[in-house]
């Protein structure tokens, strides 16, 4: 990625997909050009979440949401160290922000982190494309990377696919830290660190549990140096085909019997613990307000998502699995993909989505006090 930050509205901008097909508008953020898979997140809020979600890592976020900037950026919002995203795709971008908090605009955050955006092309015609088609490559030129268009295709099929992308040790932390307990500790928990977002481990932090993040390398041993009452697989980015690390490690801690739960990311590494394979959509769910049931209730969430990649588990049977009886545990009410396990014989359990909802909403907040309760079950 190379960038530039000066004049950026004023200057043409190019977005080029990996089949040909050319969108021309105006430079947002950073001038340059970047490279990534091509998504789209339908959440009409909760942009500033959006890009320092971890998740984000090497891909390209087209909004649907025609208007975006109007609450500018804060210094409370951040889910990370910093924006993720390799770069960013909007219609109508806010001219003047509009919030008590907001300290400056996103237009000047995406260029001060030199990420490269596009503004004022037709992200409905863009959306639409990618449902059609598939998420695919894509690279965004600005300023003095525009070239020919042929010669911008052809730097578009060069760039990485994301299928067999292992990435998460990319945004992971490096070395370990405590989310302390507020008010009185109840529980440790060992988080295995993916990708995690700050909103995720300050929500078990309300329920009075310690949090100890690790980094994605860490081993059994280093989980258990904790003596933990629980044990959290995080979200994060790439193909989780690619995971064979934390598979490991999760395997260790269901041969151990302590309470588990993973999110996203930790719900794929779950599934393939279990022995079920992995897949890759075709557009992925991302947004804040994606449908999801969860079949142990029949109670229907409005849910966080932000993934490319599912479980493939059966829907209509408990299935065996070498730690014993699993069941799909929530579902997408849109197109049936697997949003949830559940082992029936120890305690573990995972969803695909963020039921830390941040942003929002917060229909899927139970599921921390879901944990709670196993491991208050294990401690009885």
């Amino acid at each position: 990625m190379t960038t530039s930050t000066r004049g950026a509205a004023k200057v043409p901008a190019v977005l080029v997909l990996e089949d040909g097909r050319i969108f021309r508008g105006r430079a947002y953020g950073a001038v340059g050009e970047t490279f990534g898979e091509a998504v789209f997140s339908t959440g009409m809020t909760g942009y500033q979440e959006t890009l320092t979600d971890p998740s984000y890592h090497r891909q390209v976020v087209v909004m649907t949401a025609p208007h975006v900037g109007n609450t500018g950026v804060n210094d409370e919002d951040m889910e990370s160290r910093k924006i993720w995203v390799s770069g960013y795709v909007v219609r109508d971008p806010a001219r003047v922000p509009s919030n008590w908090r907001s300290r400056r605009t996103l237009d000047a955050e995406l260029a001060a982190q030199g990420v490269v955006g596009i503004s004022g092309i037709d992200t409905r015609a863009l959306t639409r494309h990618l449902r059609e088609r598939g998420a695919m490559r894509v690279g965004i030129f600005s300023g003095d990377a525009v070239r020919d268009d042929a010669a911008l295709l052809a730097r578009v099929q060069e760039a990485p696919r994301m299928e067999g992308a292992d990435l998460s040790a990319e945004v992971a932390t490096t070395e370990p830290y405590v989310v302390p307990a507020i008010g009185e500790k109840t529980f440790t928990v060992a988080a295995i660190d993916l990708g995690i977002k700050g909103m995720t481990p300050h929500r078990m932090a309300e329920r009075g549990i310690e949090v100890h993040v690790l980094p994605a390398t860490a081993t059994v041993d280093d989980v258990y140096a904790v003596n933990p009452d629980g044990v959290f697989f995080s979200n994060g980015p790439g193909d989780p085909s690619t995971a064979d690390h934390p598979v490991s490690v999760m395997r260790g801690v269901l041969e151990r019997g302590t309470p588990l739960f993973g999110i996203c990311f930790g719900n794929q590494i779950l599934g393939r613990a279990l022995g079920f394979g992995t897949y890759k959509l075709k557009y992925g769910h991302r947004g804040i307000n994606q449908p999801v049931q969860d079949r142990t209730t029949g109670k229907v969430e409005v849910t966080a998502h932000n993934h490319g990649f599912a479980v493939d588990a059966p829907l209509d049977k408990v299935s065996d699995t070498p730690f014993g009886r699993a069941e799909v545990s929530h579902v997408c009410l849109n197109d049936n993909v697997v949003e949830g396990l559940q082992l029936l014989d120890k305690p573990a359990f995972s969803v695909q989505y963020h039921p830390e909802a941040a942003a929002g909403p917060h229909d899927a907040a139970y599921l921390f006090d879901r944990f709670v309760n196993l491991m208050e079950g294990q401690r009885a």
